[in-house]
């Protein structure tokens, strides 16, 4: 059986990788990069006598669940773990972002993310005890002015897999929504972070750690996993605030983050 794991080339998915495959778990790993995946693949074979299957795949394309899904069927593999881990944001004010990265952001972590799992969920049934694991973030839980859609698209992840975790208690199959907060991987890069002296001052988890922590409530069928003890409290607090105000402060710290 394997696990398949989704932005497997960097960040938390690469960490990711190594974390399943240190715990013996065989693997299919996709993303966009080849090259990336196949150093990946040598690294983890090399160390740990895995098996390891690579596909090439930009998943924020449409129609590209299914044909991962056709191709995995076609190899002859079966599953009983998967990691949708693959995805992205865009810090920018709504009314100037590129309509088409947007959407593509929809594609990949939100469309993309509920293809896969629906697709393979039967097999994940049959096959199980098995282990579902969506790369959320602690945006899921607040509105995100200057990241609106990154946001709102975190926070269906986080809600889509807390009810399908209780839909599938009596089946043997567990979802966990992992929710980091910021952390020091590609993530900032491609969203046009800046390298202010407030994201400076800041010491971000690294993704090996955020991955440690995520396979372990993984394995433990935890429903929502939030990463550190200061986004744990920031959560909490976050309860006793009105909307209006979380989303004002939020404008201000993102506005601190901006490449203008």
């Amino acid at each position: 059986m394997f696990t398949l794991i989704t932005g497997a080339s960097s960040g938390i998915g690469y960490e990711l990788a190594y974390q399943y495959a240190k715990n013996g778990h065989d693997l299919i790993l996709t993303a966009r990069s080849t090259d990336k995946l196949v150093r990946l693949k040598s690294e983890l074979k090399k160390l740990y006598k895995i098996q390891v299957e690579v596909l090439t795949c930009d998943l924020a394309l449409k129609n590209s669940a299914q044909k991962l899904y056709a191709e995995i069927k076609q190899r002859g593999l079966k599953i009983n773990g998967l990691v949708n881990n693959a995805g992205f944001g865009d810090l920018a004010e709504f009314e100037k972002a590129d309509l088409n990265k947007s959407l593509e952001m929809i594609q990949l972590n939100i469309t993309t993310l509920t293809e896969l799992t629906h697709l393979f969920l039967k097999e994940l049934i049959s096959n199980a005890p098995s282990r579902i694991l969506n790369v959320a973030s602690i945006a899921s839980f607040l509105p995100g002015p200057l990241m609106a859609v990154y946001y709102a698209t975190k926070a269906y992840v986080l809600s889509f897999s807390d009810a399908i975790h209780t839909e599938l208690e009596n089946k043997n199959v567990t979802v966990t929504a992992l929710c980091p907060g910021p952390t020091l991987s590609g993530f900032q890069e491609k969203a046009n972070y800046s390298n202010n002296t407030y994201i400076e001052k800041v010491k971000f988890p690294t993704s090996k750690e955020v991955a440690e922590y995520g396979y372990k409530k993984t394995m433990q069928g935890q429903a929502i996993a939030i990463h550190g003890l200061a986004n744990k409290i920031m959560i909490f607090t976050t309860r006793f605030l009105p909307r209006s105000s979380l989303s004002k402060i939020v404008y201000s710290l993102q506005k601190k983050r901006r490449i203008d």
